[in-house]
């Protein structure tokens, strides 16, 4: 009797949003190796806080919903607890923030020795600032948090042959705010929204206005969240090889969208909202790279002009100086965004996620080929990610390498 040999393991590659778009968008070959491989950085701040910082929001609304703490809450009894947890539970995945100027971690020091000096630590000043800042306004609008959503779509470019698999998965991690906890006309009369920022952000945004006109009475709506643990990118970039953050922020929420929609329970996405939450303390890194944008005029004319003395502060500040003391609405305003939700631009940011997806999946195959790693993955990143890169001695590709003299 002849007995059959067993089927080929059917696989459907999952992508995250964070994960691989953004990750892969920044640097191909710097993507393989800390993704697809087991050379995490050695120094994964910006991944260490954007981890930090999500958990930290998270904890605080379950706390805030349990027990109703009115705001502000104190550093030290209240914020400190949180980011103690959720540092520890970073710990468990292997990241750190490998640098005491950003964070107090209990694990180096007795939890006992703790006073306000540390609050001033970069991170827990973010933190604190986040949730006394935005906290009120946003977890009373928050109908779930850390809502995982997920769909699926064809393989781009499917080649029975070549290709992995026909379909492909996609992932992603938001907040939901629902028109439930947002009166329909926009008049905060719930007590719990009353002189809300958010509701009076949403108020003045255009784009907003005539999607709430333009919907039916009865219908209700969505609205997405995302926390970004980075400063805001400069709406332009001249440099076409440069990432564009502003623009793959964008994609991301839109494709957010186009996930919370495939979901059973969802309504209508009528906006999302990013919090670039690093503008309410700002470091001397975010600092001088504002400093940048306003020379190669990077930020509008009617920001510069509102923002007149906020911006005259950074354009004088020097390296060495004290952080400039710059107005809370200036910092409010650059902490949030809103993004108006299209579907004919969906389809736009789907349609680039594909192209990612396939580019991933052509470099994976190549390798599994038998193609070189560096001759598989392409390495284009700007002179910031190079300059930070663990992998730039060896990285062929990297422009920013010390370079080699030779003896005459």
């Amino acid at each position: 009797m002849k007995l059959p040999s067993r089927s080929k393991a059917y696989m459907i590659p999952e992508y995250s949003l964070t994960g691989d778009l953004l990750s892969f968008l920044t640097c191909n070959l710097q993507y393989r190796y800390q993704n697809k491989g087991t050379l995490p950085p050695s120094k994964p701040v910006q991944r260490w806080f954007g981890e930090f910082i999500h958990g930290v929001m998270e904890e605080a609304f379950i706390q805030w919903k349990q027990n109703k703490t009115e705001f502000p809450w104190d550093w030290l009894d209240d914020i400190r607890p949180i980011e103690d947890l959720i540092d520890l539970r970073l710990q468990a995945r292997g990241l750190y923030p490998h640098d005491e100027d950003l964070f107090f971690s209990s694990t180096n020091h007795e939890v006992e020795n703790l006073n306000e000096h540390d609050h001033k630590k970069l991170a827990s000043a973010r933190a604190e600032k986040a949730i006394n800042i935005w906290g009120k306004h946003l977890f009373p609008l928050i109908d779930s948090s850390e809502l995982l959503i997920k769909g699926i779509r064809d393989m781009p470019q499917y080649n029975e042959k070549r290709s992995r698999s026909n379909y492909y998965g996609i992932n992603g991690v938001v907040d939901v705010l629902t028109s439930m906890k947002i009166n329909k006309t926009l008049e905060q009369s719930n007590l719990d929204n009353y002189n809300n920022k958010i509701i009076e952000i949403l108020k003045k945004n255009e784009d907003f206005k005539d999607r709430i006109k333009n919907s039916k009475d009865e219908e209700d709506y969505e609205i997405i969240i995302d926390y970004k643990g980075m400063k805001r990118p400069p709406i332009e970039v001249d440099n076409p090889k440069s990432e564009n953050k502003w623009e793959n922020h964008k994609q991301q929420i839109l494709t957010y969208s186009w996930l919370r929609s495939q979901q059973e329970d969802a309504k209508s996405i009528f906006a999302g909202i990013i919090f670039y939450l690093n503008e309410l303390v700002p470091s001397k890194e975010d600092l001088l790279l504002i400093q940048d944008e306003m020379k190669n005029n990077l930020i509008d004319d009617e920001t510069l002009e509102k923002y007149e003395n906020d911006f005259r502060l950074i354009e004088n500040w020097q390296e060495d100086d004290k952080a400039p003391e710059l107005s809370d609405e200036f910092k409010l305003e650059r902490s949030i965004r809103i993004i108006n939700i299209d579907n004919e631009e969906i389809d736009e940011s789907l349609k680039k996620f594909d192209e990612v997806v396939y580019n991933i999946e052509e470099s994976l195959i190549n390798e599994i080929k038998g193609c070189k790693i560096q001759d598989a993955w392409k390495a284009e990143a700007d002179e910031r990610t190079c300059s930070a890169c663990d992998f730039r001695t060896f990285c062929k590709n990297n422009k920013n390498k010390p370079k080699e003299f030779k003896i005459p």
